[in-house]
């Protein structure tokens, strides 16, 4: 039974070096890649990131982006793209990010302080593409900013569109797709997402 114990104990011990090297390896690579050319700020980075574009991403304290025991942290990774030259992305102090956050910037997304963002979340300020059917291989000629205040809770699954201001406090539920703006103290969920209940 000691043998036994022992063996499962150095079993243990080795998938957590393993889980660490494969993880290091990986965040190492995608710091490699990395190629956004005005960064400000540091993070915790638990999960991989890619920081990509012309842009400016601009990082608060305390800022965490990756979480250890939750879906998706094994086989995805961040992506923050300041994309246009003249796009910002910033974030506030004591924000934390689940995995597989995706946020793409041509004007600008300012995300707020103590945000919560659950796993698997899209934020972008830009369609990508011109609408007119005339235009569709053009870009989107009219990006429109994002704002996230102090103290949003954002769900899993959820998508946030051009344009949108998600007032201080609120909290939009699972799944949800943001295609316009909300108050403050709010509790938003559905798609499109509409008001389904108050915050205390």
């Amino acid at each position: 039974m000691v043998i036994t114990k022992y063996n499962n104990n150095n079993n243990k011990q080795m998938k957590q070096f393993l889980s660490r090297l494969y993880m290091y390896l990986l965040k190492l690579k995608y710091k490699i890649f990395s190629d956004t050319v005005n960064l400000k700020g540091a993070f915790v980075a638990q999960q991989p990131v890619l920081l990509k574009g012309k842009g400016k991403i601009v990082f608060n304290d305390n800022v965490k982006i990756g979480v250890i025991n939750s879906p998706m942290y094994y086989n995805t990774y961040a992506y923050i793209e300041a994309r246009a030259k003249t796009a910002q992305i910033s974030f506030g102090s004591n924000t934390y990010i689940n995995n597989s956050l995706s946020i793409i910037s041509e004007k600008k997304i300012s995300i707020g302080s103590n945000v919560l963002i659950g796993y698997n979340c899209s934020i972008s300020d830009s369609n990508f593409h011109d609408l007119n059917k005339n235009n569709r291989s053009n870009t989107d000629p009219n990006p429109e900013g994002v704002i996230i205040c102090d103290k949003v809770f954002i769900g899993n699954n959820v998508t946030i569109l051009k344009g949108v201001t998600i007032g201080e406090n609120s909290v939009v539920a699972t799944g949800a797709i943001v295609t316009k703006s909300f108050p403050n103290d709010v509790i938003i969920g559905g798609c499109p997402a509409k008001i389904i209940g108050e915050v205390n």
